[in-house]
């Protein structure tokens, strides 16, 4: 490798790496310190005591009590109700499945705001005589609503893919459905229904969209408490204890979910054969169906229906409002500048991850030994750790950080900070892309005489771009809906429309509520278009052999004479096999 090619995947790497410290690393280790010390890094012992007194109240632990049972409850039900949805979803078949699994996959793609008002319209409206309105269980209901999906295709992926023949052999040798179910089948899904289950914990404890947005019950939940501290008290050293606190709290989930993924994982017989395919849906999957359909459905076309009514008649008059500030609404962004707000951000917010995630994916992808494979297997790592902390974390680490530099007062902070969250899941929506191109095509078209930065543009480029779509939606659609850290960083003047609806959530009036209904369907109806478009243009990954063919014309044509002259047959036809 030359000087000048290590120079540039030096750059590859170190360039993202100091953007994640930059804007990652310190505003979180900046935030554990005050948790700890307060204020001032070098304070005494005082500082300690204050964490620990904090620890001591009882109000504490009540939020603590709050935040785990709520959390826990969501994970429950969305694993029960998810593993019949998996099941049904993934190993019957039926007309209009792939329709159904388009409904169930959609609220994971809405914003926490988005589904936490949908709900509240619909037990404040049809469903307002269960009296769940403002409770815990609502917030469950929306956290089950929100991670139904995430345990569906998790167990669903893998239970599509087991052997069915032991579980007949079960049967018949006598044992019944439940039976063979749990000794049989269950054991072979345990990997899946453990890494869902966690993953579903982690988001439940940090959904404070929808617990924004569903009212503040009970004790309220710790990041709620980070908020009132931060904005309505002014206390940031109690806000950084709690902050603390979540941090932990997030943490001990991934090692968690991790322990449980590698204790339950057993061998898999996986399907070698044609003659094990789905079988036909019988009257209990058509009821499984049928609820996960009307589960899924029944809040959003509450939140759209009840955006039309006004006064109990149907009217526009809730959109047409949208260019006002509402009643008794004083300061702040209309609907409408929230919205051209919101999609100026999301669109900075997107430009920075892509400038951030495209050259790190470029080097994870690379197939590497030794060391350099134990630093990109760290690199790896590193990167995803913005996925596994919590955005209101994100917020208030860039609060403490930067509000009192230039930069706390730049239009850029908040596409920071968002730019932050989506990383993970750009960089996660090119890999695969870039990891099934065959290495015999970059080392053909090394011994073919390329540069390396013709390598770049003939061999990864086009798998760049395939993937590209993707990535743009992810970026995208997490920007315009994101709230945790927006809420902390967004200038008065200069507010996202997810703050906006939750301001006018919080203010009396129909015609405030009205709006905000408003609101949320034309920020549903953005984030999900914005994932539509994105997943239309994700073409396939694989190249079929004309394309390869192409690829090794573009190598040869940016090749000068005399390295075409040098041209090894074994390596020209290396791009004609398969990948």
């Amino acid at each position: 490798m030359s000087l000048r090619s290590k120079l540039g995947w030096g750059s590859a790497v170190a360039l993202p790496l100091v953007f994640i410290c930059i804007f990652f690393a310190w505003p979180v280790g900046a935030m554990l310190v005050r948790g700890f010390f307060g204020a001032d890094s070098d304070a005494s012992s005082g500082s300690l005591a204050g964490f620990i007194g904090v620890f001591a109240e009882e109000h504490t632990w009540q939020i603590i009590w709050q935040t785990l049972w709520m959390a826990a409850a969501g994970t429950l039900f969305s694993v029960l109700l998810g593993i019949p949805g998996a099941y049904v979803l993934y190993c019957l078949d039926f007309p209009g499945k792939r329709l159904v699994r388009g409904i169930v996959s959609m609220p994971f793609v809405l914003p926490t705001v988005v589904v936490g008002i949908a709900f509240r319209s619909l037990l404040e409206g049809p469903l307002a005589f269960l009296g769940f309105a403002n409770s815990t269980v609502a917030v469950v209901m929306a956290m089950v609503f929100f991670n139904f999906s995430v345990i569906v295709r998790t167990v669903g992926t893998m239970w599509s893919g087991i052997d069915n023949r032991t579980t007949e052999a079960a049967r018949t040798l006598g044992a019944s459905p439940l039976r063979a179910f749990l000794t049989v089948t269950l054991p072979q899904l345990a990997p899946a229904v453990a890494a869902g289950s966690g993953l579903v914990f982690l988001y439940c404890s940090t959904a404070y969209g929808i617990v924004t947005t569903l009212g503040n019950p009970g004790y309220g939940t710790i990041e709620m408490e980070i908020y009132l501290q931060t904005v309505t008290f002014f206390n940031l050293d109690r806000a950084a204890i709690f902050s603390v606190l979540q941090f932990v709290i997030v943490a001990l989930a991934l090692v968690v979910t991790t322990t449980l993924t590698k204790k339950t994982e057993v061998a898999l017989r996986v399907r070698t054969d044609s003659s094990h395919r789905p079988r036909k849906s019988d009257a209990g999957a058509l009821v499984v169906t049928a609820f996960s359909v009307a589960f899924i459905l029944a809040p959003m076309v509450s939140l759209v229906v009840r955006s039309f009514l006004v006064h109990g008649e149907w009217s526009i008059d809730n959109y047409r409002r949208l260019h006002t500030p509402g009643a008794g609404f004083t300061g702040g962004a209309t609907v409408m500048e929230g919205i051209s707000h919101s999609v100026k951000i999301a669109t900075d917010a997107t430009i920075i991850a892509l400038v951030v995630a495209i050259p790190l994916a470029l080097v994870l992808s690379r197939k590497v030994t030794g060391t350099l494979a134990r630093l990109q297997q760290f690199l790896d790592g590193f990167v995803l750790l913005p996925l596994g902390i919590s955005s209101v974390t994100v917020g208030f680490g860039f609060l403490i950080t930067f509000g009192r530099m230039d930069l706390g007062r730049s239009p850029l902070l908040v596409p920071l900070a968002q730019a932050i969250v989506a990383l993970p899941l750009v960089v996660r929506a090119l890999l695969p892309l870039l990891r099934a191109i065959d290495p015999r095509m970059r080392e053909a078209a090394a011994t073919l005489g390329a540069r390396p930065s013709q390598i770049l543009c003939t061999i990864d480029f086009p798998f760049l771009v395939r993937g590209m779509g993707l990535a743009v939606g992810f970026a995208f659609a997490v920007s315009l809906g994101e709230f945790g850290a927006t809420s902390f960083l967004a200038n008065p003047s200069y507010q996202t429309l997810p703050v906006v609806i939750v301001k006018l959530l919080s203010r009396p009036g129909e015609f405030n509520y009205g709006m905000a209904l408003a609101g949320a369907v034309i920020l549903a109806i953005a984030t999900a278009s914005a994932m539509i478009t994105a997943e239309m243009l994700n073409l396939r990954t694989d190249l079929t052999a004309n394309q390869r063919k192409e690829v090794a014309d573009n190598v040869r044509s940016k090749l000068t004479g005399k390295q075409r002259t040098q041209l090894v047959p074994e390596a020209i036809n290396t791009f004609g096999r398969k990948a």
